[in-house]
C-alpha cells in the first residue's frame, strides 16, 4: 500500500494558530496547478511499481480549487501511478462546500471530505480568525451527509481561552447527534511565528492552559467512549472502523510520495521535504528540478520513529516485529526504558504489545520521547 498526497498553499485567510505553509494570495494558482502536474510526472518512480491505494488532498485550504482544477491533479495521477484507489480524501473549510460542489466532487471520486469546523460557536471561530460561521459549518456537515459522504471525518479544537467545558460538550454532542463516523481533535498549540504567538507576546489574548485542555481531552474521551467511537489514534476517533486510511499509513510505515511546496514524502530509507516557498517551486519546476532537501534514516531514527508512531495508536507497538527489526538487545534497552512508566500504568503490556493507557494519552509525547534511543543506547 502507498499513498500521494497533494499540498494546496492558498487559503483565503490566515487562521492565527496555523504555521502550515500558504499564501492567501491566489495569483500563483494557475501556475502552482502546472508545477503540481508536472511534480506529480517527474516523480512517478519514487514508489516503485506501488500501488496508489489512497489520495490526499491538504494544505492550506484544498477546497479553493475548483473541482475541474482537481480532476487535473487526479488525471495526471492516474495517467502516471497503478492506482487502485480505496480512499480519496479532501480538506475542506465550511464555506466551499455548496450542494453543487459537494456533488461534483463525489463525481470526480472525492469518497472522503475532512472538515475543518473546529468550533460551533462563533465567538471561538472569531478568535481564531475561521473565514466560516457557526451556521455554515452546521449547514456543510448536513448537505455533505445527503450529498451521499458517509465516510466524513470533522475536526475540532480545545483549548482556546474561555472555552467553557459545557461549550466544548456542546461541540462533541453535535458530531455524536449527527454521527460523523470520523472525528478528529487538537489541543489548541501555540506555534512559532504565527499570529497567536505574537498576540500572547503582546498580552492581546491569553495563553492556553494546559490543565484547561488536559480536562477537555478527559471529557472528549469519555464522551466519544460512551458513543461507542474508538480512540485508535491520540486525536482521532473513529465510529464503525471507519479509521482515515490515509493517515493510519503514516502511523504504520507505509510509503508516501508528497506532491507540492512543503509537502514530505517517506519510501522507507529516506525522508524529503519540499522547499517551502511558492515561487521557488514554480520557478523549480519550469526547469524539472524539484526543489528538496533528503534526510537519511539512521537505524536508531528508524527505531523512534517506529516508538512513536506506534505507541500513538491503540495498535501499540509489537515488540516481536521490534526486535526481528532492531534485534533483541535493544528491545531489551527499550522495555527497561519503559519500566517506571508501566509502574506508573502510563504504558501497558499485553500479548507482547507495548501501548499508551488510556490515562496517560494527553502527555503521550513525553512519554514516548523518554524510550528514545540515542546513538550510545543503541546497538547495531
Amino acid at each position: 500500500m502507498a499513498g500521494i498526497y497533494i499540498h494546496i498553499p492558498f487559503c483565503k485567510q490566515a487562521c492565527h494558530y496555523c504555521n502550515f505553509h500558504f499564501s492567501t494570495s491566489l495569483v500563483l494558482k494557475e501556475k502552482m496547478l502546472d508545477a503540481i502536474c508536472n511534480e506529480i510526472v517527474i516523480r512517478k518512480n519514487y514508489l516503485g511499481d506501488k500501488d496508489i491505494e489512497t489520495i490526499y488532498f491538504g494544505g492550506g485550504t484544498p477546497s479553493v480549487l475548483e473541482v475541474q482544477e482537481i480532476k487535473r491533479i487526479i488525471d495526471t495521477i492516474e495517467n502516471n501511478y497503478k492506482t487502485n484507489t480505496k480512499e480519496f480524501t479532501l480538506e475542506a473549510n465550511p464555506d466551499d462546500l455548496t450542494k453543487e460542489k459537494l456533488i461534483e466532487l463525489r463525481s470526480i471520486g472525492v469518497n472522503r471530505l475532512s472538515i475543518g469546523v473546529q468550533s460551533f460557536f462563533n465567538a471561538d471561530l472569531k478568535w481564531m480568525n475561521r473565514v466560516h460561521d457557526a451556521k455554515q459549518a452546521i449547514t456543510c456537515i448536513e448537505n455533505a451527509l445527503v450529498a451521499g459522504f458517509e465516510n466524513l471525518s470533522v475536526d475540532l479544537i480545545y483549548g482556546t481561552p474561555n472555552q467553557s467545558d459545557d461549550n466544548w460538550k456542546y461541540n462533541i454532542q453535535k458530531l455524536v447527534d449527527y454521527n460523523i463516523p470520523h472525528i478528529s481533535c487538537y489541543a489548541l498549540t501555540v506555534e512559532p511565528k504565527t499570529a497567536l504567538q505574537y498576540m500572547i507576546e503582546k498580552d492581546k489574548t491569553q495563553a492556553p492552559d494546559e490543565t484547561i485542555a488536559a480536562k477537555h481531552f478527559e471529557i472528549l474521551v469519555d464522551m466519544l467512549r460512551e458513543n461507542n467511537y474508538e480512540h485508535y489514534e491520540i486525536s482521532n476517533f473513529a465510529k464503525n472502523k471507519k479509521y482515515a486510511m490515509h493517515n493510519s499509513s503514516y502511523w504504520k510505515g507505509a510509503y508516501y510520495s508528497g506532491i507540492g511546496p512543503s509537502a514530505h514524502s517517506f519510501n522507507g530509507f529516506s525522508r524529503q521535504w519540499n522547499a517551502s516557498s511558492n515561487a521557488l517551486y514554480i520557478q523549480n519546476m519550469k526547469d524539472e528540478i524539484i526543489p528538496f532537501e533528503i534526510e537519511y534514516l539512521s537505524e536508531v531514527q528508524k527505531a523512534n520513529e517506529k516508538i512513536m508512531t506506534s505507541l500513538r495508536t491503540m495498535w501499540g507497538l509489537n515488540l516481536e516485529e521490534f526486535k526481528d527489526a532492531f534485534n533483541e538487545n535493544n528491545l531489551k534497552q527499550l522495555l527497561s526504558e519503559a519500566k517506571y512508566d508501566l509502574q506508573k500504568e502510563n504504558l501497558k503490556l499485553e500479548n507482547n504489545i507495548l501501548c499508551m493507557s488510556a490515562k496517560a494519552k494527553f502527555f503521550a509525547d513525553g512519554i514516548i520521547s523518554d524510550l528514545f534511543f540515542t546513538e550510545e543506547t543503541f546497538v547495531n
